[in-house]
């Protein structure tokens, strides 16, 4: 006979001490990391204050405004609402991580021929969107563009812009 589980303990989660830290070993930008973090820490801190990459920005904290976005494991995240220990063995790819061989990737391309960046918080989690926005095939209209580039707002009324160059790097990525 069984009998009943009762609550999880702290020691069956196995707790971490507060003030202790883990190793996190991560994949970034191609590049594999070991990091030590507080399991408190988010993968926005963790990227920018323990691995000094700073392209990913700090906006509202709170995940409303997209400045954070990166790519785990392909799929667009907004890294200040992702507890760095949760993405253990994740590829993530910043914006630091999109220009190959010293070429800007196609949306990089695109924001500066539309002129996108207005004040530039928003922008690399605009672009890093706008990547994963084009490779899930969101960008066939105007409207689609905007829908699922919904979770990143610009704060500098820029939208037409940041529309236009992902359509346009859409066109030229064939998606």
């Amino acid at each position: 006979m069984q009998t009943p589980a009762g609550p999880p303990t702290e020691v069956s989660l196995g707790a971490i001490p507060a003030g202790a830290t883990v190793q996190i070993a991560l994949s970034v930008n191609g590049v594999p990391r070991r990091v030590l973090v507080e399991p408190r820490v988010t993968l926005l801190d963790a990227l920018r204050e323990r691995m000094g990459l700073t392209g990913t920005k700090k906006g509202c904290d709170r995940g409303e405004c997209g400045a954070c976005t990166v790519l785990a494991d392909g799929e667009r995240i907004k890294s200040c609402l992702t507890l760095a220990v949760m993405r253990q063995g994740s590829e993530i790819t910043t914006v630091e991580g999109l220009a190959r061989d010293g070429e800007l990737h196609p949306v990089q391309e695109a924001f500066i021929r539309h002129d996108a960046f207005q004040c530039g918080g928003c922008t690399p989690g605009q672009i890093m969107s706008a990547v994963a926005c084009i490779r899930e095939g969101h960008a066939r209209s105007d409207d689609e563009v905007r829908e699922w580039m919904s979770g990143n707002l610009c704060r500098c009324a820029a939208y037409q812009n940041i529309v236009a160059a992902v359509r346009d790097a859409s066109r030229e990525m064939g998606a």
